[in-house]
């Protein structure tokens, strides 16, 4: 009986060391703090679920539909061609703009005088407003042979370009403006992780009479290769978010060449005022976003830890 009675006797003991050292007031202290982050970090993420079951504008009483909403959003023609063209900005962004921040941070790290200077100009873009540098770059765009890159292009005999009123062309150039205006704050974090590198790494790889490109591919990618793969994966998850640039640079058009997911949300919600079509469109979207992170994490688990 004594022997059964001792693991009673330590819990008691346990709880009451537990109450006497503050254990109770720490947690009188951070149940506000943390009811007001369930509030407003997973509220919205629950009145979210609920409306996307609805037909709701908002104004009249919601209505329950069930899975019609999502049934609509599915079977909306216009969805195949905002997805193929969200994927499409994605496959740019990825091949073209990817690569730009790190051969960028590279490239002033190797300035050890001046670097700074080109750290500077390169994070210039992130400062200016998007709407501003939106507004900017369609004065450049300007489809006429006065337009600033038709200009500069026809010095060569090139042009002149429709740019933003062509089919084939208004992605390739959104895509130009959202990768210069990202690629000066994500290279601030690669030379953030640059600064953890070995510099007996490099000694070692200059003794063997390796290059700048040699450095760069057999020192500073694999040391750095834990931080690339982080922003390879919001980059994704960005790209597929993308909304700015599509709706101020043209709309969606044309033909509806640059509509992506988000657009089709907006029109959804702001144009069509079905708020519930909004709303299971972009829980779809979350869904999709949630299991591409969780592939890809399996995918590069195994290549971020060797």
């Amino acid at each position: 009986m004594a022997l059964l009675s001792r693991p009673a006797d330590q819990s008691r003991r346990g709880v009451t060391t537990w109450f006497r050292s503050g254990g109770l007031s720490s947690i009188i202290f951070a149940l506000p703090l943390v009811l007001t982050f369930l509030y407003f970090s997973w509220g919205p993420i629950v009145r979210g679920l609920v409306l996307s079951f609805q037909k709701n504008n908002l104004i009249a009483a919601p209505e329950w539909v069930g899975w019609s909403n999502f049934s609509y959003v599915l079977t909306d023609p216009q969805l195949p061609q905002a997805t193929i063209n969200t994927l499409y900005f994605a496959l740019l962004a990825l091949i073209f703009g990817f690569p730009v921040p790190l051969f960028l941070a590279v490239f002033i790290s190797e300035l050890r005088k001046t670097g700074w200077i080109y750290n500077v100009l390169s994070y210039l873009p992130a400062v200016v407003p998007p709407v501003v540098a939106i507004l900017l770059w369609k004065f450049f765009y300007d489809p006429g042979s006065s337009g600033l890159f038709n200009t500069v292009l026809g010095w060569f005999g090139l042009g002149p370009f429709a740019w933003l009123n062509s089919s084939n062309l208004a992605m390739p150039a959104i895509v130009l403006e959202a990768t210069w205006a990202g690629a000066g704050a994500t290279a601030i974090i690669y030379l953030a992780a640059l600064t953890g590198v070995r510099t007996d790494l490099y000694e070692a790889a200059e003794l063997d009479g390796a290059g700048i490109w040699r450095r760069v591919w057999h020192v500073t990618i694999p040391q750095i290769r834990g931080i690339i793969l982080i922003m390879l994966l919001l980059q994704l998850i960005g790209t597929f978010q993308v909304f700015t640039e599509p709706f101020l640079f043209t709309g969606g058009g044309p033909d509806n060449a640059t509509t992506t997911i988000l657009l089709l949300i907006y029109r959804y919600a702001f144009i069509n005022g079905d708020f519930g079509a909004a709303t299971a469109l972009s829980v779809l979207l979350a869904l999709v976003l949630c299991v591409l992170s969780v592939v890809y994490h399996f995918l590069t688990r195994r290549w971020s830890t060797t």
